[in-house]
């Protein structure tokens, strides 16, 4: 008997699109983990007033149910390919919103931390990068469209894949171009290096940071981080083909591309910007010079 199952199960693996059966109690797990993330992180856009993080980290969440439920689905019925199809799609799009919050996130820390030590203005980080996140999401749900249709007609998902593929690389380097602008603003804030010099420099003791801006921050490098390893593994994966052994192996899928995922939605639960993005009190610096008055926040 014990011979016949796994005759069976190799059997359906081999019937499989997946080229494995997707295991039921992992594909659980991962269900109700993005149920729960997501319905806090509704809770929570309400709670703070934050539409924003709705269609982004909340359809983000709505997304990965869909995808991880499908796969649930195919653990059940490995044959069909519908489950298939709509893992497909899901899974691959679902982390573009989420990467748009970060965005959003960064230019509400640039301006609270000091505009004049970013090199983009503020609101230019949501206008550019969050265009740039579109225009991956349309990439992807295309190339998924495409791959899943052709998956249905028996053909090979090669172009959908390497579409895919393409909307996948630019989310990467949107993601490096992200992370240097960050980073830069970040050193020049620590060292008083402002873009402009006839922009007032923090004084002394200024340029400390609050505990909560320090959370935020470590929160929000540790989501991205997450979110560039499953985008360095979806493009690894995509590239070697769709019988390659990358995407053949469901360990990897599990790890790097659930797991991550996962830390990174429930990061922005614990570290949310409704209760971490929020200004302390204000201190009005003035000059010996100039009968005038700066604002800026006591970071």
């Amino acid at each position: 008997m014990v011979v016949s199952s796994v005759f069976y199960t190799s059997q359906q693996a081999s019937e499989s699109s997946y080229n494995y059966v997707p295991t039921q109690w992992v594909c659980v797990c991962f269900v109700a983990l993005y149920c729960v993330s997501t319905a806090i992180h509704m809770g929570q856009a309400l709670k703070y007033r934050l539409w924003w993080m709705i269609p982004t980290v909340t359809f983000a969440g709505v997304l990965e149910i869909f995808g991880w439920s499908a796969r649930l689905w195919s653990s059940r019925s490995p044959e069909l390919l519908a489950p298939f199809e709509m893992q497909l799609i899901g899974t691959v799009i679902a982390p573009t919103p989420l990467l748009a919050a970060n965005f959003i996130i960064l230019g509400g820390l640039i301006d609270q931390l000091g505009p004049q030590f970013s090199r983009l203005h503020p609101n230019m980080y949501t206008i550019v990068f969050c265009s740039f996140d579109v225009v991956c999401l349309i990439i992807q749900a295309v190339g998924g469209a495409i791959a899943a249709q052709a998956v249905n007609e028996g053909k090979s998902p090669t172009l959908g894949g390497h579409i895919m593929l393409g909307g996948i690389v630019i989310q990467l380097f949107a993601m490096l171009a992200y992370s240097s602008l960050a980073a830069e603003f970040l050193l020049r804030r620590k060292f008083n290096a402002p873009f402009s010099q006839q922009i007032i420099k923090f004084g002394k003791g200024q340029r400390l940071m609050s505990k909560k801006m320090q959370r935020m921050v470590s929160g929000m490098s540790f989501c991205i981080i997450c979110i560039f390893i499953r985008s360095v593994y979806r493009t690894v994966e995509l590239a070697g083909g769709w019988s390659g052994s990358v995407i053949s192996t469901e360990a990897y899928f599990n790890w790097l591309d659930g797991g991550c995922v996962t830390a990174a939605i429930y990061t922005l639960n614990i570290v949310h910007p409704g209760g971490y993005l929020t200004p302390d009190d204000t201190i009005h610096i003035s000059l010996s010079n100039e009968n005038r008055f700066y604002e800026d926040y006591s970071f």
